[in-house]
């Protein structure tokens, strides 16, 4: 089976392969290499046909020098007689340090990467790369951004990476980057929607911030928040900070639930029900106990660690012993450690094997090593042989560095970054903003409760934001019905479709 489906990629995508390698590489004047070529799909019950341009955009400075290479690939539909009208996406992933390829060859792009629904490992190439018939391309045009530092993004001449790593100095030279691309490409007249994944959240606010801050506004139609995290006191169990361990544990119960470590007969079945009960538990129980801290009597904290444990399936011992305060490690550990596993941060649908039985936490996320070699190779290969890009220097997938040593300051006096407070100022000033707020179940990396937390906060209108949940994790377009789902909740933002 595995060997038809191979071939089968070979054949679709040995099409467009033609049309890349018919139209050459080029290297514009100020020495930057791009790559147009053409193709067709069908989706959403369309035959589209598209002009790709994946290469370097040369940002300068006032100076005239450049200071940075971004690379993007946008995909614009051919035959569109009101360019203006049509819709015009940027889409990045997080990290911060990750290129965009996981939105792009998982979901949105003309070609994905169709892995294992059930949480399984990907294993090793051949993968199964297919035609995406349910991108969005019909609806919008589409333009994945890698920031610098990754995919084939970096600094040029003398640029420090202090310029680029960092909330503040990635939303300036982005902005500065959408901007550019609305003029050459004509479409500032066009409705315009940023989707972003994790990081790709708070990048989201500080966008906003950027752009609608000042009188060159751009001013966006609609923005998609996949794994939200815009205030990160709510998953951090640092010391000291116990709304971080509220903010984890309903997503804990989902877990738990998935895994069949607690009664589902107690809530006949009903995964939503259960849910709520653990929203209502985490806020009427859990946070007040966690609050009174040291103060809280014996009984009270004996039988809040009974119904703790009937929520996320690890025992009373073990909850008394922690004090009642779990965190993300030892959680990933501990459920599933009587079979020798550990469970995901990324999606805790999956799990993975343990060299013993004592290790307080996980070897390494098995989802994160669940599906990475697939996606590397699916993008690579697309790259290479659909749209005909030969740039030989290594492709930065997550580049650590970046994420190590990026600038959290956004000047709020506080421990924590919250840009939250920019997503709320952006939807009073822009009577259009939409926001559409995507979170799976078994997300443990940003979780769902915690996204919840954090629109609660006040200066919303919440008649413009709209949560979708998944029974997946992080990157709910692993789990083929959430893919579906998710789709469908992106179109309805774009355009009720």
């Amino acid at each position: 089976m595995k060997r038809w489906i191979s071939i089968a990629t070979a054949i679709v995508l040995g099409a467009c392969t033609a049309a890349a390698q018919d139209e050459p590489s080029s290297v514009r004047e100020d020495g930057s290499r791009v790559y147009e070529s053409e193709g067709q799909i069908t989706t959403n019950g369309q035959r589209v046909r598209y002009s790709v341009i994946a290469g370097e955009t040369y940002m300068a400075g006032d100076d005239g020098e450049p200071y940075a290479s971004i690379f993007s690939t946008a995909y614009i539909r051919q035959g569109v007689d009101d360019r203006q009208s049509r819709p015009v996406a940027f889409i990045f992933n997080g990290g911060p340090g990750s290129a965009s390829l996981w939105l792009h060859m998982g979901v949105f792009g003309p070609y994905r990467l169709d892995l294992p629904s059930d949480a399984r490992d990907d294993g090793a190439a051949p993968y199964s790369i297919i035609e995406n018939n349910l991108s969005i391309l019909d609806q919008t045009d589409l333009v994945f951004v890698d920031p610098v530092g990754t995919g084939w993004s970096r600094p040029l001449g003398e640029a420090d990476t202090e310029r680029f790593w960092g909330i503040r100095e990635d939303a300036r030279v982005l902005g500065a980057f959408i901007r550019r691309w609305l003029t050459e490409n004509r479409r500032w007249n066009s409705p315009k929607y940023l989707l972003g994944e994790s990081y790709g959240t708070t990048r989201i606010a500080a966008l906003l911030n950027e752009m609608q801050g000042g009188w060159t506004d751009v001013s966006f139609n609609g923005v998609a928040l996949i794994s939200t995290v815009l205030d990160f006191r709510f998953d951090d169990t640092s010391e000291g900070n116990d709304v971080g361990f509220v903010g984890l544990m309903p997503g804990f119960a989902a877990t738990a639930w998935y895994h069949e470590r607690v009664d589902r007969s107690a809530w006949n079945g009903d995964l939503e029900a259960f849910i709520q009960d653990a929203r209502d538990f985490a806020y009427d129980t859990y946070m007040p106990a966690l609050l009174r801290g040291a103060s809280l009597p014996e009984e009270d904290r004996r039988a809040v660690a009974a119904e703790l444990s009937s929520f996320i399936g690890l025992s009373e011992d073990y909850l008394m012993r922690a004090n009642l305060r779990v965190n993300l490690g030892r959680f990933m550990r501990e459920l599933l450690r009587d079979e020798g596993l550990s469970v995901g941060r990324l999606d805790s649908r999956f799990t993975g094997a343990e060299a013993d039985a004592v290790s307080e936490g996980p070897e390494y996320d098995p989802s994160a090593y669940g599906i990475d070699g697939g996606y590397t190779a699916a993008m690579l290969h697309y790259f290479t042989d659909t749209l005909g890009v030969d740039i030989t220097e290594e492709y930065s997938v997550i580049d650590i560095p970046t994420a190590t040593q990026w600038d959290r300051s956004i000047g709020q006096g506080s421990a924590y970054v919250n840009v939250t407070p920019w997503v709320a100022t952006a939807m009073r000033q822009n009577s259009d903003l939409e926001v559409l707020v995507a979170q799976g179940y078994y997300d443990l990396a940003t979780p769902f409760f915690s996204a919840e937390l954090m629109f609660n906060q006040p200066g919303f209108d919440p008649d413009r934001v709209t949560f979708s949940y998944y029974e997946a994790g992080h990157m709910m377009y692993i789990h083929h019905p959430s893919l579906e789902a998710f789709v469908a909740d992106v179109r309805e933002l774009i355009g009720g479709e």
